[in-house]
Formats: structure tokens, sequence, C-alpha cells
């Protein structure tokens, strides 16, 4: 069976950190997830979809993002019930979150209104097993399209012999 989830967008709140009673962090979070296509009116819509991520991806998810904040996430869908107050069987679809990346840089955010916590240009990925962190050496990648020649001005030289095909 797959149950595999992969989700960009933004938080729709600031994470919420509790504790378990045998001290496990646990933060919960909702991700504004932009649809692909328009609606009538020519307007995107987007889905608020609920998240919740464990352990000490949780307490960083807490200390570093914010409203606003663009995040990566990855994890698998889970149902679960439970009954309330009032008797009421709740039926809750939630994504549960194993790693999850920071997709702008401080400034960005920062120019957004929100801060992030990081400072400088960075990548960063936590998981439930490590941490990694990347400096781009010439800041945050530009994903627009690059039309400076890779070869600089000169002309490549492949004579006929040299192709595969």
């Amino acid at each position: 069976m797959i149950n595999n989830v992969v989700l960009v967008g933004r938080l729709t709140r600031d994470p919420e950190l509790r504790y378990t009673a045998n001290g496990a962090a646990v933060a919960t979070f909702s991700l504004a997830v932009n649809r692909n296509f328009t609606n009538q009116s020519g307007e995107r819509e987007a889905d608020f979809i609920n998240c919740v991520i464990w352990r000490k991806p949780a307490e960083t998810l807490a200390n570093y993002a914010r409203k606003g904040t663009l995040l990566g996430v990855t994890g698998r869908i889970q149902t679960r019930n439970y009954e309330n107050q009032q008797g009421q069987k709740v039926y809750v679809t939630e994504v549960v979150a194993e790693n999850f990346q920071l997709l702008e840089s401080r400034n960005a955010s920062e120019r957004r209104g929100t801060d992030t916590g990081f400072s400088g240009n960075q990548s960063t990925t936590f998981n439930n097993n490590q941490t990694q962190t990347s400096q781009p050496s010439n800041g945050m990648p530009n994903f627009d399209r690059d039309t400076s020649d890779p070869f600089g001005s000169s002309s490549i030289d492949i004579s006929d012999d040299d192709l595969p095909f």
C-alpha cells in the first residue's frame, strides 16, 4: 500500500506546540495550498489542510516557522475518530508530517512581514532522523529562466563523428 503526501503551502497560523503526558512534542498546523486551476470568476482557490508533526521536528517547526511561512511537507494521510463532550463521534483526516522544509529565506519572510528565525539564505530540511542545512554560495536559488550563455561567447566544436546518433 502507498500513502504518501507532498504539500507546498503557507502556514495559516503559527504552529501550536504541545507535549504529551510522556513528554513527546507534537505540533499542529494548517497549510493553505493553492489549487492548480481557477474558479469561474478567474480566481485561484486554496485548500486548508490540517497537519500534525511529532518529536524534535515539531519543536523545530514551532521555533522557526510563523504564520505565512512557505513550507514544504512530506508525510502521510491519517484518519482517526473520537467522541466529543456532547457524545458525538467526530472523524478527523489530517496529514502526519514526517519531514518539512522552509522554502524561503528570512529576508523574503521579513519583506512579507513575518520572521522565520533564520538569517541569511539557507535551505533547511527537517525530519525525524536528521537536520541538514546547506548554504548556497550565491544566495537563494533563482528559478527564473536563465538567459545567459553557459558556454560563454565561444561556440562548441563538435564533429558528426562525436555524436552518438
